[in-house]
């Protein structure tokens, strides 16, 4: 009775969602063109309310599920979720610091190379750690690290790498592997752009030690809020899930007990003999872990990845025809050589010449309603919260200044479609004729 309830149950949701939330047609004189957003179809909203009617409400059966199709789509060992892609991204530095790793640990003070253009929780987690993040440049077009100024910011204390795939388009793992593995560096690869992007036909993230993905609804896939970790390196897995966890020594999953089989009869240096397992902390730790209902969406979605990269291309395309036709005063993004990008956005440039600024630009088409963004914090040196962090910087940081000053991207995710980039390229026609 109660499995005949829920596909009842089931059944009513799908004809919900299509009755009132499936996808509309553009209309250019109201609608706008999104930069990002989540693309939900009727087997997502029935994932969600089949995990809401177990009423489990923590992680359960449907993040195990998603847990293994992310390991899956991207060829790792392993797939641990959590709250956020940020949070990911803490939890990656995190486990690369903690005495569990024995003289491989990195120790307050040390080092981390990275760039300033980007986003800032990429940065975040190395100083958060008690790190000091090292900056170098990035490259035009590309707009991902500069691997000609790795040996110049490297010294004594560098202890690691840390670097996101700007928008999708990898950096050039080739050279900042052999660059960590001649140096003997940990290298963490931020993906949460770049779900799907592959490099010499490998996933992003499977070079490195320890890879990091977000969920947020403007992400290649989403359960609103939500990240993951995956990686090919077992022994990372266990610190990492104690310090999500609370910190605690137990690995058992919510709602087991006694996965070890000595729970109770385990010796520790200053607690009790046998003390209960459950309650063993190892780690300075978090409660970072996500929601089945997250899991069930993401595990809905996920299975649509294929498709979101196929139409992530398509548009990327669309508005190469567009904007190659103003080549002259637009730089337009490029794939880093070697790389299959999966794009989260199209990336341009303002070039020197053009008798335009970024922002004349960008205000004329978003009186048009189409959405834009920079890319992210520009050089994070000049963000207010940065003023009084330590840092070291290795380069006069041209081009990302260059970033800072001109560069914005436009949406390329799969709510968006042909009538909406045919509108995009009136809108720049017109801004061009008023010149």
């Amino acid at each position: 009775m109660e499995t005949e309830d829920r596909q009842e149950i089931l059944k009513l949701a799908r004809q919900y969602f299509e009755k009132h939330k499936g996808q509309k047609k553009f209309n250019s004189t109201e609608d706008k063109v999104n930069i990002s957003g989540k693309y939900l179809d009727a087997n997502d909203l029935e994932a969600l309310i089949n995990a809401s009617l177990d009423m489990w409400l923590t992680t359960g059966r449907f993040n195990k599920d998603f847990e293994k199709k992310v390991k899956a789509f991207t060829q790792t060992k392993w797939c641990l979720t959590t709250n956020s892609g940020s949070s990911a991204n803490l939890l990656a530095m995190t486990t690369l610091c903690s005495p569990s790793l024995g003289e491989s640990s990195i120790k307050k003070g040390d080092e981390v190379i990275t760039v300033a253009a980007g986003f800032p929780t990429t940065i975040n987690p190395i100083i958060q750690n008690g790190l000091v993040p090292v900056f170098v440049d990035i490259d035009l077009g590309t707009y991902n690290i500069n691997v000609n100024e790795l040996e110049k910011a490297l010294s004594p204390k560098t202890r690691a790498v840390m670097l996101a795939h700007t928008l999708g388009n990898p950096f050039n793992l080739s050279e900042v592997k052999k660059f960590c593995d001649d140096n003997k560096l940990f290298l963490i690869e931020d993906c949460c752009d770049s779900l799907g992007s592959t490099y010499n036909k490998q996933h992003v993230g499977t070079l490195g030690d320890l890879a990091t993905l977000s969920f947020y609804p403007a992400h290649h896939i989403t359960m609103g809020e939500g990240g993951a970790i995956y990686s090919n390196k077992p022994k990372l897995k266990k610190t990492l899930m104690a310090i999500r966890d609370w910190g605690r020594d137990c690995w058992c999953e919510p709602g087991q007990d006694n996965s070890c089989n000595k729970r109770f009869e385990w010796d520790w240096e200053q607690l009790p003999h046998g003390y209960d397992h459950k309650y063993v902390y190892s780690h300075l730790g978090y409660n970072l872990k996500i929601t089945d209902m997250q899991a069930a969406i993401g595990s809905s979605q996920i299975d649509k990845i294929n498709f979101f990269i196929k139409k992530r291309k398509e548009n990327f395309n669309h508005l190469i025809r567009i904007f190659k036709k103003y080549e002259e005063y637009f730089l337009l993004p490029k794939a880093t050589l070697n790389s299959e990008p999966s794009w989260f956005g199209f990336l341009l440039t303002i070039k020197d010449n053009a008798p335009f600024k970024r922002n004349e630009f960008l205000k004329f088409i978003n009186n048009k309603r189409i959405m834009s963004r920079l890319l992210f914090a520009g050089n994070v040196l000049y963000q207010p919260y940065f003023k009084n962090i330590e840092h070291v910087v290795k380069s006069d940081l041209e081009v990302t200044n260059k970033v800072m000053n001109d560069t914005f991207w436009l949406g390329v995710y799969p709510g968006l479609n042909k009538e909406h980039y045919d509108y995009v390229e009136q809108v720049v026609e017109d801004f061009f004729k008023s010149k």
